[in-house]
């Protein structure tokens, strides 16, 4: 009973902690106060959103540079930039930009995992400026947003939102989901930042060099 209470006591402290203290934080990992308050395109798709996630990276590329990074996402595609041996079946994520997968249109399938069983719909979407995922079923969103900085630079913004479902078993699902996405999430926003400003860099050399 003993080794029984102490577990408990510890799984509801590590709680305590993540949803007082990690949580807050990573749900706005990298955005600012403005890009977190502001509406943002899909908004109104998910009325009861129980995570709403708001994360930005600044990338020294321009919106057109970043845009076929993220026309080509998706698992069996040019993969997440991000885990590979968890979200890409092992596959490397592609560094370079791939034409076969540079489409895009309303109700276009994005896949998520390797089987191509799984993901979300394009919903909207305005060139250069964003995309945006659905599940056609009103519970979660994603959004991909570029916007023009001052100095020429990009912020690509990302904000996910996403309807819980409580039932056993799905709650675990959603826990895990909760607490583990920022991995996924911060990891795929620099290896895009990674990759945007790599081939923007070439593409400025070889100007220089005509």
């Amino acid at each position: 009973m003993p080794i029984l209470i102490i577990t408990l006591a510890i799984i509801i402290a590590v709680l305590v902690l993540y949803f007082l203290f990690i949580r807050p934080w990573q749900m706005r990992w990298g955005a600012t106060d403005g890009e977190v308050a502001q509406t943002m395109p899909g908004d109104e798709i998910v009325a009861r959103s129980h995570f709403i996630a708001t994360r930005a990276v600044t990338i020294q590329a321009s919106p057109a540079e970043v845009w076929p990074w993220l026309l080509q996402i998706g698992s069996a595609r040019a993969g997440w930039y991000s885990l590979d041996r968890l979200d890409n079946a092992g596959k490397p994520s592609a560094r370079e930009i791939l034409p076969e997968f540079q489409k895009i249109e309303p109700d276009y399938f994005v896949p998520f995992t390797p089987d191509q069983k799984n993901g979300m719909w394009v919903k909207s979407f305005q060139t250069y400026e964003y995309i945006l995922w659905w599940d056609k079923k009103e519970n979660a969103t994603w959004l991909w947003r570029l916007k023009l900085t001052a100095d020429g630079q990009t912020r690509l913004i990302t904000r996910l939102r996403t309807t819980y479902d409580f039932s056993f078993p799905w709650i675990i699902y959603y826990l895990i989901y909760d607490m583990g996405d920022i991995v996924m999430m911060s990891k795929c926003l620099l290896g895009i930042k990674e990759r945007a400003e790599a081939h923007a860099q070439m593409a400025a050399m070889a100007t220089l060099e005509v």
